[in-house]
């Protein structure tokens, strides 16, 4: 992939290494050659010390034999490389280890030779003045007497050694840094399999939903945040698939619940026009058409209402009112409906009067649907149960038919909008499919809840919850 995070991470990991490898090379070495010039002039410094100390009181004129400071020198084991110079103050060479005899007439001298040199510190590196051919590390120590600074103790150690010993923890150093890089290829490889082939498989799956291909399976698994990631979209391929045909059926619906009766007014209104319906039964057929128009309008505000109720923000006129009253008005509209089918509404309300708190209009809506879808599915001679029950401040309303019930598994997609089963469409085929979607919208608009039961050939219960009025307690 062009421009991936994968090969963004490798260039990154390279860069870390070459970092790595640049911070060994300079800062390690650097502290490491430090460190060990450090501990070379403090260990001979601690020696330079002891001679100093040892012949201070006679160094003033007299010059030391080498049998006076061999004693000295056989403690300095670990430093036989190590050559002992004793300055006077002028740069002159009083005595040198590295000469049996002490020097002769023509002294030696050191010229430029300044103690202050080694600044804050006891010892410098170089060639001490070109007195040497290498560079040693020279380790200055002040020879008293009185308060009087008579000469110094030099002690000169060849710098080769100390780079050689350097080298050496150096290259430890190194092979430790190259073995940490090898290890951090397993992060490499970790980063690999668990984080960039999770991610551009998701990449992929992305690319397939854009697509248009809802159907593709996204196979990443794991209880991470990107298995969490792959789960949620999956479920979105899924919810997204789902509206899809959601929206097919509604069209589909749509338009069939449109086309019926339009087809069927079109007929009757040509048959009445070229003659086919005879002018004495043109009254009997515009009913029909009536009916079929009114039937439009129905599904029409239905469609609008249903819009209404599902914009985010809904705003709903709360008031206190009656419910029990309500209930009573509402059957009451359906009293020719219910003569004619032979059906009787059965009254259970609490109290006589039972005040809660919700939108008045649409509850009567709610109320509406659920009493026009009772008596849609009763069967003749039967009772619609209408109940109102209170608990903990909670009014629970229930609408209960002895008609053809609804099977198991279609419960759970009756409150779907322009869900119609075969069973469900009623003997008139006249549901539009959005009476009980407008419920359920309308109950959650007032944070409460619709439940329904039902048992095949036996009838069906809708309950649903209001807020009992504080201020009828």
């Amino acid at each position: 992939m062009k421009h991936s995070i994968y090969i963004k991470f490798i260039i990154a990991y390279l860069v870390f290494g070459l970092l790595g490898f640049l911070a060994v090379t300079f800062v390690s070495s650097h502290l490491i050659l430090s460190d060990l010039i450090s501990y070379n002039a403090n260990t001979l410094y601690k020696e330079a010390n002891l001679i100093s100390n040892k012949y201070s009181e006679s160094l003033n004129d007299v010059l030391l034999s080498a049998d006076d400071i061999r004693t000295q020198l056989e403690a300095m084991e670990n430093f036989t490389s190590a050559t002992v110079w004793i300055l006077r103050r002028d740069g002159t060479l009083i005595y040198d280890s590295g000469s049996i005899e002490p020097p002769q007439e023509e002294n030696v001298i050191v010229n430029g030779f300044d103690p202050t040199d080694t600044g804050s510190k006891n010892y410098m590196t170089g060639r001490f003045y070109d007195m040497f051919p290498e560079d040693m590390l020279s380790v200055l120590s002040p020879v008293n007497s009185g308060f009087q600074v008579m000469s110094y103790v030099v002690i000169h150690t060849p710098m080769s050694a100390i780079y050689a010993r350097s080298n050496e923890l150096l290259n430890i150093v190194y092979i430790s840094a190259a073995i940490i890089f090898l290890f951090s290829l397993i992060i490499l490889f970790t980063f690999t399999v668990v984080v960039f082939r999770p991610v551009r498989m998701i990449a992929a799956a992305t690319k397939e939903y854009a697509g248009g291909n809802l159907d593709y399976k996204l196979e990443v698994s794991g209880n991470d945040e990107i298995g969490q990631l792959s789960d949620s979209l999956n479920y979105m391929a899924n919810r997204l698939s789902q509206a899809g045909e959601d929206q097919k059926k509604f069209i589909a619906n749509v338009s069939h619940d449109f086309r019926s009766p339009l087809t069927s007014i079109r007929g009757y209104l040509e048959a009445m026009v070229d003659g086919t319906i005879p002018p004495e039964m043109h009254e009997k057929y515009i009913k029909i058409v009536l009916n079929e128009t009114e039937r439009l309008t129905k599904l029409t505000n239905s469609l609008l209402s249903l819009n209404n109720l599902s914009d985010k923000g809904m705003l709903l006129e709360i008031t206190d009112f009656d419910i029990n009253n309500t209930i009573k008005k509402t059957a009451e509209t359906f009293e020719g409906i219910c003569r004619k089918k032979k059906l009787k509404f059965n009254l259970l309300l609490t109290g006589d009067a039972l005040y809660v708190s919700a939108d008045m209009g649409k509850i009567q809506q709610v109320l509406y649907n659920l009493i026009d879808n009772a008596i849609k599915f009763s069967n003749p001679d039967s009772v619609i149960k209408l109940e109102t029950t209170e608990k903990n401040e909670t009014v629970f309303v229930s609408v209960k038919d002895d008609g053809i019930g609804i099977p198991r598994e279609n419960l759970k997609y009756i409150f779907d909008r322009f869900y119609k089963s075969d069973i469900s469409r009623g003997k008139d085929k006249k549901g539009t499919g959005l009476g009980l979607a407008i419920v359920k919208e309308i109950i959650t608009a007032h944070n409460e809840n619709i439940n329904v039961i039902s048992t095949e050939g036996v009838g069906t219960e809708f309950i649903f919850t209001l807020p009992r009025s504080r201020n009828y307690d």
